[in-house]
């Protein structure tokens, strides 16, 4: 009965993890619409919307710049020392980061036969190659995030580098073949 419980509440935890991000994000976009939509005076359908992608926009330019930079800072190591946002948060950073920050993780597509009698295989990016560092696993191993299809989760398997074969493919064409299940019109 405790494993069940364990279980149930690790999937509510990854779970929430993966939702309050996206809730948040729809929340304060469509917050930020309703404020904007509020004080123009103006009924110009799209007018707010424009707005406030504009000002996301510049938000990202100055966070990329040296005066909004220190303030970001301060913010994220109040988060990262917050207990419970800690976990959420980094996680979030560190996974925004590998699909879409200057760190891309996602850039080793490979497939990966997971069962040797079997000849089915998975395809995945390396996202660790020095399990040893991190795990203290001595194998020749990799660490290999396969994504879901219609979905922006995944799972991450720790195989032997044998079972790994690298794919010349781009990594964005791998991801979007992954993401769409397998229909999507790569160019």
């Amino acid at each position: 009965m405790n494993s069940i419980f364990n279980r149930l509440l690790r999937y509510f935890i990854q779970g929430a993890i993966f939702i309050i991000p996206i809730a948040l994000t729809f929340y304060l976009i469509m917050h930020a619409l309703a404020l904007v939509d509020g004080i123009i005076p103006i009924d110009i359908p799209g007018l707010g919307f424009l707005i406030v992608i504009v000002a996301i926009t510049t938000i990202g330019f100055l966070g990329s710049s040296i005066i909004i930079q220190p303030i970001l800072n301060y913010f994220d190591s109040i988060l990262v020392k917050t207990p419970g946002i800690k976990i959420i948060y980094t996680s979030v950073k560190d996974l925004t980061s590998a699909l879409m920050g200057k760190d891309k993780k996602f850039n080793k597509p490979v497939l990966v036969k997971l069962n040797k009698h079997d000849e089915e295989y998975r395809i995945g990016f390396i996202t660790n190659d020095d399990i040893e560092k991190y795990l203290g696993i001595t194998e020749d191993v990799v660490a290999v995030y396969f994504p879901h299809s219609y979905a922006f989760s995944g799972y991450v398997a720790i195989v032997p580098k044998q079972n790994v074969k690298a794919m010349t493919a781009s990594s964005s064409d791998v991801m979007k073949f992954i993401v769409s299940g397998g229909i999507a019109d790569l160019d």
